[in-house]
């Protein structure tokens, strides 16, 4: 199969899976029938399917995540005052290092809603369904709702990142209070340890809680920055830590607490 075929076979299936798209047509466009597919399997519950349908998807998904430019850690250039930490303005779906974090809600299986524009959607758009059963695993599992403050790790599918860790940050609902900080400040560190638990030594976090949980920027950058050098003093078994950022304002933020302004 090429693309093209890959595409409108995964579509077909995911459209006879659920009654609820019985009148869906196929796009005849290439860029609608990538938006149906992407939304598809966003609102897609986590349940069995078949090896030939993960076959063909894992097929797709890595050609089309080639297609979309893959930065590989090695390329990138440390700031000025520390070789182990890194800045990066980007997707992180595309970036190849050891672990990505994503920035997940509490039920932690990624977002329902099609086409979101939110870390979570694309995380679980370009690594594949499996990740969203292998989420549904762990936390039937667990019997509860992820804890603010924690996190967990599966495997990265078809990113280029080899593990994605998983963690909840604080949502603020009008001012930060100290408990907050210490939230964000343990999802840094929860990962982190996690991380070099399971053999990473290259992890890029997102801009944890910055988002729709509306953590101001320049705080949310001043805690990760602080605990990810208190941990890097005593931990050596992480090599590079990679703060990637996607609007520019956070680019700046980071810029200028790190030294780069």
């Amino acid at each position: 199969m090429n693309q093209d075929e890959r595409r409108r076979y995964l579509i077909d299936a995911l459209l006879k899976e659920d009654k609820r798209f019985i009148r869906q047509k196929m796009p005849s466009d290439t860029q609608r029938q990538r938006d149906l597919l992407r939304s598809l399997m966003n609102v897609r519950m986590p349940m069995s399917v078949s090896e030939e349908f993960l076959k063909i998807q894992d097929e797709y998904l890595k050609e089309r995540n080639r297609e979309r430019g893959i930065t590989d850690t090695a390329d990138l250039k440390p700031v000025k005052k520390d070789s182990r930490l890194f800045i990066w303005q980007g997707d992180i779906t595309t970036l190849k290092c050891d672990a990505i974090v994503n920035a997940c809600n509490s039920q932690m299986l990624g977002c329902f809603s099609p086409m979101h524009a939110c870390i979570d959607n694309f995380i679980h758009t370009y690594a594949g369904i499996q990740l969203r059963l292998k989420m549904h695993e762990i936390m039937t599992a667990q019997g509860h709702e992820e804890e603010t403050g924690k996190a967990k790790i599966t495997s990265g599918y078809n990113l280029p990142a080899k593990y994605i860790l998983h963690t909840v940050g604080p949502i603020i609902q009008w001012d930060v209070r100290k408990e907050d900080e210490e939230l964000l400040a343990s999802c840094y560190k929860e990962c982190l340890k996690l991380a070099a638990e399971n053999g990473v030594e290259s992890i890029a976090f997102c801009c944890l809680s910055t988002g729709v949980f509306r953590f101001p920027q320049k705080l949310a950058a001043k805690i990760a920055t602080a605990v990810v050098r208190e941990y890097l003093a005593q931990d050596d078994r992480i090599k590079k830590v990679i703060f990637n950022v996607f609007k520019d304002e956070d680019l700046r933020i980071y810029r200028e607490i790190l030294g780069e302004e």
